[in-house]
């Protein structure tokens, strides 16, 4: 029994090692809890995919970062025949959608999910979905080789939109073949520096579609193991983000439902069939953990199943980021965890609704709490949150996520986009300091000599506070509060008396810049 306890300890070590050598990551800046989940359409015409479209250009501006939700049909339409520009499903030109992105410093989680249909061809037709784990029909759910041909397609958008330009141009494809007369056709590029991060698919924890659809936290590893390098590279050359980019972050696909458990299984995968790095460390075949929560009745692993959502504060989304933030600390090197989805409704009948509080409409109680959603994940150790989503899909639909739209139809901003764009424009580059306080909650954020305080009542009832802040060194501050329908906060200008400045602390956060 002894020496059993002394093998478990000495393994409990060695996959801490990284951890404990691993300096702690870098804090967020506020501007990164910022992004937007989001499709090629929301910034290309309409009529003509290959060209961006000025006026939903200009509405995408609200978000500092952007989750492309990018299906593997448009890069691969046929088998072994890649597009991107213009892709054969759909027409898009992904070079000047990405290109009208970095112009304007919005960075792109390309997230690659579904599979094409193809390969969804090669199951019986009462099988065939799109949202099937990326393998053909038979194959082994376990075996990295079976994930062959995402890994493949991975590779070649990686290695175009990627940072390495001197990727071997033997190894890529594109179909150079015109759709119809005068039409442009595709052209191989390579390092076009367009895409530092990408997602290995969405939500692959579908329990609700079953077997099929469905993979297990070890099965997810095998997948993500073709995905991040070809199984280390066994599978060949022009397979695997890595062997593409060496540069290129590679993102666990957001789970569905938020379980550390599930992170530890691919963990012990990789502990047992990736080994070990030199440092001691597990070889782990992703670089970014990732979950989705949208607070509701916590009853659901999702949320949502009660009859309206919660906000921040007194719904599971603290104890799920520290849960998974600790764990990397604890397990995975302290790399960084991501919240890839989370958000609101409005629509009345949807179980995600943020609802009227006081005199404040549901839009006005989703974008205080959308706001106070990026700042509780970044007090708690989260590097970056994206929104669901860019435009509603259905306002009079009262299911789950089809008003949940950041963005009217009409491209003008909600009210929760304009608190997002006021945050953005006032202090979006200051970093995350410290956080004190449970009633109101007080968040410091710093740049480089700059201080800035952020308050919140972290109730979802109307209430309010008065709160002495303490700035001894200051002599008068600048306190100002977001403002619908307006692209910058209110500001007003205060004395700062003996250090001490009495602040009126709403559900809706207020910002605080003290002047020397």
């Amino acid at each position: 029994m002894k020496i059993l306890k002394a093998l478990i300890i000495l393994q409990f070590i060695s996959i801490c090692a990284f951890a404990q050598k691993s300096a702690f990551k870098k804090p967020a800046k506020l501007k990164d809890a910022f992004g937007i989940n989001s499709f090629e359409w929301d910034f290309l015409d309409d009529k003509n995919g290959l060209v961006v479209n000025e006026d939903e250009l200009r509405a995408m501006k609200s978000f500092s970062s952007i989750r492309h939700y990018m299906d593997w049909e448009k890069l691969e339409q046929e088998e072994g025949s890649y597009t991107f520009n213009p892709t054969r499903s759909g027409g898009w030109n992904y070079d000047a959608f990405y290109q009208s992105c970095k112009l304007q410093n919005m960075m792109v989680l390309a997230c690659l999910k579904t599979i094409p249909k193809w390969m969804q061809d090669t199951y019986p037709t009462d099988m065939r979905d799109a949202d099937n784990v990326p393998v053909k029909y038979g194959k082994e759910f376990s075996d990295p080789k079976s994930y062959i041909e995402q890994a493949k397609v991975a590779f070649q958008y990686a290695a175009r939109y990627g940072s390495n330009s001197k990727v071997d141009l033997s190894l890529l494809k594109v179909n150079a073949l015109p759709r119809w007369g005068g039409d442009p056709v595709n052209v191989v590029k390579r390092g076009m520096g367009l895409i530092k991060y990408m997602e290995c698919d969405n939500e692959r924890d579908k329990w609700w579609k079953g077997p099929k659809a469905c993979s297990s936290g070890k099965n997810f590893a095998a997948n993500m193991s073709a995905f991040y390098d070809g199984h280390k590279n066994t599978m060949g050359a022009e397979v695997g983000v890595k062997n593409a980019d060496p540069n290129m972050i590679v993102v666990m696909g957001g789970l569905a439902k938020p379980s550390i458990a599930y992170v530890k299984e691919m963990i012990s995968w990789c502990r047992e069939n990736r080994g070990l790095r030199k440092d001691g460390s597990v070889n782990l075949c992703w670089d970014v953990i990732n979950y989705h929560y949208y607070t509701g009745d916590d009853s659901s692993p999702t949320g949502g199943e009660g009859d309206r959502g919660k906000a921040p504060e007194v719904s599971s989304a603290e104890r799920l980021a520290k849960e998974f933030v600790n764990m990397s600390k604890s397990y995975a090197g302290n790399m960084p965890v991501w919240l890839s989805e989370t958000g609101y409704d409005v629509n009345a009948g949807s179980p995600l609704k943020a609802v009227p509080i006081g005199s404040k409409s549901a839009e006005l109680t989703q974008a205080d709490w959308i706001l106070r959603t990026a700042l509780l994940n970044l007090r708690n150790g989260i590097s970056r949150v994206f929104f669901y989503q860019t435009y509603d899909l259905n306002l009079t639909d009262p299911g789950k996520f089809s008003s949940s739209g950041l963005l009217n139809a009409n491209r003008t901003r909600k009210p929760a986009a304009d608190y997002i764009f006021q945050a953005n424009k006032l202090m979006g580059n200051y970093t995350f300091y410290s956080t004190s306080g449970k009633d109101p909650i007080l968040d410091e954020y710093h740049l480089g000599n700059k201080t800035a305080f952020i308050l919140t009542k972290p109730t979802d009832n109307g209430s309010t506070v008065s709160y002495i802040l303490t700035l001894p060194g200051f002599k008068s501050a600048k306190i100002h509060k977001p403002l619908p329908g307006s692209d910058q906060m209110s500001e007003e200008l205060v004395i700062i008396k003996n250090g001490k400045l009495n602040i009126f602390v709403t559900e809706t956060p207020t910002f605080v810049l003290p002047i020397k």
